[in-house]
């Protein structure tokens, strides 16, 4: 009977605690639901993904949270709504009013606040729920939140390619691509630097591709979070560094799979701008997003059942 009390008090606060920590998401979700684009710098989609990395994370975990954390926690989620519900009042004009000011680029700049402020809710709300344990608990969702913004930032002050390291490797994604369109004999593609010239059964189209695009913004993402999901494991350095090496490698692989598929859609579906940029908008997101979830779950299966099989063999021997 005292087991399933505690069980009972654990899974009750935890279900507070996570209630607590995506509120504001969910505030968001309900008030502006037409700004959950997928693409990562048009829009709120990556709140519900930084949600999904918090529940994941938090549920089944053996811990009670102490009653007086949550009261904590209570003017934060207001000071965050606040922010957000008063947006269309006002606050977001003012914002949008900087652009001109500061030179920034207005997609990244119109979404770096939210994100910032987010990820800094998100931060607080955990290390009062759970103490300094929290960077061990859940660090994925603050630090998908702050690699966000990190990369908004990056955009919103050095669009397009006027940050030459991240552009750096572009035109080897570009030429790769245009490798596999020839030898699968789709049209005719060129390139030259990150621009690359297509033509297919509806006509020509340019494509110029920059860092977030080609998969730079990929890699800081999956880097971060990957870092932060090992950091929790306790497994053996090597393997750290081998999931961390085929993490890299796949998430090249998709964002050259989502070029791919954007070359092809100009090629055999439409040239048409409008159409191809909404095609474009959500590309990416649909494609690495749920390559990072299902990476994580692969690796944390094999770990599990290797450790489980570890235990198995120091009982065998014990006996």
């Amino acid at each position: 009977m005292l087991k399933h009390q505690k069980r009972l008090l654990k899974n009750t606060t935890l279900l507070i605690g996570i209630l607590l920590v995506v509120s504001p998401i969910l505030f968001t979700l309900v008030a502006y639901p037409d700004t959950f684009s997928l693409s990562w710098n048009q829009g709120r989609g990556g709140f519900l993904f930084a949600m999904a990395f918090i529940v994941a994370e938090l549920v089944g975990l053996k811990y009670i949270i102490p009653t007086k954390r949550f009261f904590y926690c209570i003017p934060l989620i207001g000071i965050t709504i606040a922010y957000f519900a008063a947006l269309p009042f006002g606050l977001h004009d003012y914002i949008m009013s900087l652009v001109d000011v500061l030179g920034v680029l207005e997609y990244s700049w119109a979404w770096l606040f939210d994100f910032t402020v987010i990820a800094i809710f998100v931060t607080a709300t955990l290390a009062i729920l759970f103490g300094r344990q929290w960077i061990r608990i859940a660090p994925a969702g603050p630090i998908f939140l702050s690699g966000s913004a990190i990369i908004l930032a990056l955009d919103a002050f050095f669009p397009y390619d006027t940050l030459g390291p991240l552009q750096y490797i572009v035109p080897y994604f570009v030429q790769a691509n245009v490798w596999v369109i020839t030898a699968l004999d789709l049209g005719v593609a060129t390139a030259r630097d990150n621009l690359m010239f297509l033509n297919g059964d509806f006509g020509p189209f340019a494509m110029q591709v920059f860092w977030p695009s080609a998969g730079v913004h990929s890699i800081i993402i999956y880097s971060l979070v990957m870092m932060a999901f090992l950091i929790k494991m306790r497994i053996p350095r090597n393997r750290k560094m081998m999931y961390f090496v085929i993490g890299i490698a796949g998430t090249v692989i998709v964002n050259l799979i989502r070029i791919f598929s954007l070359s092809v859609y100009a090629l055999k579906v439409t040239t048409d701008p409008q159409a191809w940029e909404e095609f474009h908008s959500v590309a990416g997101e649909i494609m690495f997003l749920p390559w990072l979830f299902i990476f994580l779950l692969v690796v944390t299966a094999i770990e599990t059942k290797r450790l489980k099989k570890l235990e198995e063999s120091e009982e065998n021997v014990q006996k």
